[in-house]
């Protein structure tokens, strides 16, 4: 049979207008699957660290009890250096942790405290880092890593520097309102459920164990109070504090005052050398304690 001209061609012509058009196609998903996997490939952006955070100081020095008057208000003499008034700043004082101290272990202390003349109670969650040989930066750098940096404004940082050792504090405040204005503190379970109320995330899930915090607080209990009195004064230029802590003596039996004073700077250089100067002070009119502060563990201690 005679082919009728033209069929074959027009199959040869649609064959190859097929197979074109699969090349096409396959080259064209070969091509996209390459850039795809291409693109799957490309190292991301990196991810830069959150910077540590910026602390603040404060220099702390224990004096004398010999600074006292019997009645434990500074003497004439010291109150003469400082420029302190005559009467102080009343502040009840009482902390909350576990019988074994469970809080204070990993470096929490819970504090609640009534100022005078103020309508407000104020709680403190703070975390402690101990800074060795001083490496703040190392200390800055391991609360960063625990989840305190700078993004986080929920605490303020502040290096406590006194005799002999520095420590990182980081601490979140909490205010809550009162009608009342003097220097007294709620009984022990309405202060407990107004410290729950208001209990930091990082405190609460500390290290990754949900609710570690409140299971702690829960099974809480007071110490102290300490009634605390406060006095501000100047020297050399800068606004200082001398705080008299009456707290329990070993035995129980009475108290005895822990003097205290204390000035805050922003800057490392300006906290450095008034430090010095202070110290020197201090120590050449024979009121100096050679030693660090230890209020916050003597209450947790004898109370």
């Amino acid at each position: 049979m005679t082919p009728i001209h033209g069929q074959g061609e027009k199959n040869n012509v649609n064959n190859n207008g097929v197979q074109g058009w699969k090349k096409t196609v396959a080259i064209w998903v070969s091509s996209t699957v390459m850039a795809g996997s291409f693109m799957m490939v490309q190292p991301s952006a990196p991810v830069e660290a959150a910077a540590n955070m910026t602390p603040g100081y404060e220099v702390k020095f224990v004096l004398n009890q010999n600074v006292l008057d019997p009645d434990s208000t500074p003497d004439a003499e010291l109150s003469s250096a400082f420029g302190l008034p005559g009467s102080g700043q009343k502040i009840a004082v009482e902390y909350f942790d576990t019988d074994g101290q469970n809080l204070n272990e990993q470096g929490w202390n819970v504090r609640l405290r009534k100022k005078e003349d103020k309508k407000n109670y104020e709680i403190t969650y703070k975390k402690r880092y101990p800074v060795t040989n001083g490496d703040i930066n190392a200390a800055l750098t391991l609360a960063n890593k625990e989840g305190f940096d700078a993004g986080d404004t929920n605490y303020e940082a502040e290096i406590d520097w006194g005799y002999g050792k520095q420590t990182l504090s980081l601490s979140n405040d909490k205010d809550i309102k009162t009608s009342d204005t003097k220097a007294t503190l709620p009984s022990e379970s309405k202060a407990l459920d107004m410290i729950l109320d208001k209990l930091p995330g990082k405190l609460d899930d500390w290290k990754g164990q949900s609710h570690w915090g409140k299971q702690q607080l829960e099974d809480s209990r007071a110490y102290g109070p300490v009634m605390a009195s406060k006095y501000k004064g100047t020297w050399n230029g800068i606004e200082v504090d001398v705080e008299v802590w009456p707290i329990r003596t070993a035995d129980g039996s009475s108290t005895e005052p822990i003097v205290e004073i204390s000035f805050k700077a922003d800057e490392y250089a300006d906290a450095a050398a008034n430090r010095q100067k202070l110290m020197n002070y201090l120590n050449q009119e024979g009121w100096l304690v050679p030693q660090d502060s230890l209020k916050t563990q003597l209450v947790l201690d004898r109370y």
